[in-house]
C-alpha cells in the first residue's frame, strides 16, 4: 500500500512539475506581441517609407495612418492618406477587413487593391496597414533562440512559426522571433506560398508611444538582394476619434484631409 501511494505522490509531482515547465502557447505570445506593437484603442501615426538602394535613398513616402479594431472581429481597420511627395498626396488607401481599397481623388475612382502589391521598396500594401497577426495567423512554437535585432544586441527569443488562416491575408507564412521577458517583436522573415523568402524585417528603435515601448523603425531587407532596404518609421502616435464613416469605401470621395 506504501508503495502504492509514494508511486501515486511521484506520478503527481512529475505531472505538476510537466506542467510548470509546459511549453508556452505559441497564440498567446503572437498575441502580446501584437499589443507591442499595435495600440489597443483608435489612434493615429505618421509612416514615413525611405527606399535605400546600394546604401542610397532611391525613394520615399509619407503617409497618415488612422486605424481602429473592428468591434466584431479585433482586426484592425485602417485609412491611410498620402501626404508626400505631392504627386500623391490625399490619395487614400482603406483596409477595411481584408478588403483593400486605393482612391485617387483626381480620377474619383477606387481600385481593389492586393495586400501583396507593393507600395514602395520592400514595403507592401499590407505592411502599412495595422495588423494584428493573432487574428491572421495560427501560429506554432518553434523553439528558443538567442538572436541579434536590428541594433545587434543579442536578445533571448521564442521563435514562431506562423501559418495563414485565409489566403487574402499579406503572406502565406511567416517566421517570427519574440523577446521572452518583454513579448517584443524582434525579427520576422516573410514567405510566399512558394517557400521563397520575400523580405526579412528587424524592428527597433522602441519608444514609449500611447503607454508602451513600441517599435518606431522597421528595416525590411529583400529576400534575395540584401542592398535593397527599405526602412518604416512611425511617428507622431496619437489617440484621436477614427469614426466608423471613415472606414467605409463609399465614404472616400468624401473624405477630407484635416
Amino acid at each position: 500500500m506504501k508503495t502504492s501511494l509514494l508511486s501515486t505522490v511521484f506520478a503527481a509531482c512529475v505531472a505538476l512539475a510537466s506542467i510548470a515547465h509546459a511549453a508556452p502557447d505559441a497564440q498567446v505570445i503572437l498575441a502580446a506581441s501584437d499589443a507591442v506593437r499595435n495600440p489597443g484603442k483608435p489612434f493615429g501615426l505618421t509612416v514615413t517609407l525611405i527606399e535605400y538602394r546600394n546604401a542610397k535613398q532611391t525613394d520615399g513616402n509619407t503617409l497618415a495612418v488612422y486605424s481602429k479594431a473592428d468591434s466584431v472581429g479585433g482586426q484592425y481597420r485602417s485609412l491611410i492618406r498620402f501626404v508626400a511627395p505631392q504627386r500623391d498626396a490625399n490619395k487614400l488607401m482603406l483596409k477595411n477587413g481584408n478588403d483593400l481599397w486605393f482612391f485617387d481623388p483626381s480620377s474619383k475612382a477606387s481600385i481593389r487593391l492586393s495586400p501583396q502589391q507593393r507600395l514602395l521598396g520592400q514595403a507592401s500594401n499590407g505592411d502599412v496597414v495595422t495588423v494584428n497577426l493573432a487574428k491572421d495567423y495560427k501560429a506554432e512554437l518553434a523553439g528558443e533562440e538567442d538572436v541579434a535585432d536590428g541594433e545587434r544586441v543579442t536578445r533571448h527569443c521564442y521563435k514562431l512559426a506562423l501559418a495563414a488562416v485565409s489566403a487574402d491575408v499579406t503572406y502565406h507564412h511567416i517566421e517570427m522571433w519574440i523577446e521572452a521577458n518583454t513579448s517584443r517583436p524582434v525579427k520576422a522573415r516573410f514567405f510566399a506560398e512558394s517557400g521563397h523568402l520575400l523580405k526579412t524585417a528587424y524592428y527597433r528603435k522602441f519608444q514609449p508611444q500611447l503607454g508602451v515601448e513600441r517599435p518606431t523603425e522597421v528595416v525590411i531587407i529583400d529576400g534575395l538582394d540584401p542592398n535593397w532596404v527599405t526602412v518604416m518609421r512611425n511617428s507622431d502616435y496619437a489617440w484621436r476619434d477614427v469614426p466608423d464613416a471613415w472606414l467605409q469605401r463609399d465614404y472616400l470621395p468624401r473624405f477630407k484631409p484635416e
